[in-house]
């Protein structure tokens, strides 16, 4: 079983600054992501319950609803998913909230493309490495539980065929 590097993950850009939102939208789709701009809170939550996305990008300050309101939503329905918090009036206290309700990274505006680029990758590896984790402890407890099964079942066959 291989890690693959979902490069085909789906990916949300939450922001209300419409021109940020569709320029990280192109440059995602120009690393070969499948990507899509949401253009406030409620519209990004609505989009991330309707669709699969493995990653949120989320802008902090939003008219319409607070990022972090949004951040606490989005958990909520899939604690799994990634959201990684930009914000142009980043503080550490906010960064440290923000880190605090799950969220896996918070980037300063500007955003500085090749890093996001980095942060992304390192972020989708990790999300792969944790579905991943979640497949094998399932094949683990089968395993666990199974074998008693069998070995009594096969103490139990040898035991009718001594007897006979």
């Amino acid at each position: 079983m291989t890690l693959k590097t979902e490069n085909d993950a789906r990916i949300l850009v939450v922001d209300d600054d419409r021109q940020l939102a569709d320029m990280l939208v192109e440059y995602l789709v120009s690393l070969g992501y499948k990507a899509a701009a949401a253009y406030g809170g409620r519209e990004g939550l609505a989009r991330f319950e309707q669709d699969d996305f493995k990653l949120v990008i989320l802008d902090l300050k939003m008219p319409d609803m607070d990022g972090m309101e949004v951040l606490e939503a989005i958990k909520s329905i899939d604690s799994r998913a990634v959201v990684m918090v930009l914000s142009g009036y980043g503080t550490i206290e906010s960064a440290v909230t923000a880190i605090k309700k799950g969220a896996y990274d918070f980037i300063p505006k500007p955003v500085e493309l090749n890093a996001l680029g980095t942060i992304l990758d390192r972020a989708l590896r990790k999300h792969a490495l944790s579905r991943q984790l979640e497949r094998f402890r399932g094949l683990i407890f089968a395993f666990v539980v199974s074998v008693p099964l069998w070995l009594i079942l096969g103490i139990m066959l040898a035991n009718k065929f001594w007897k006979e």
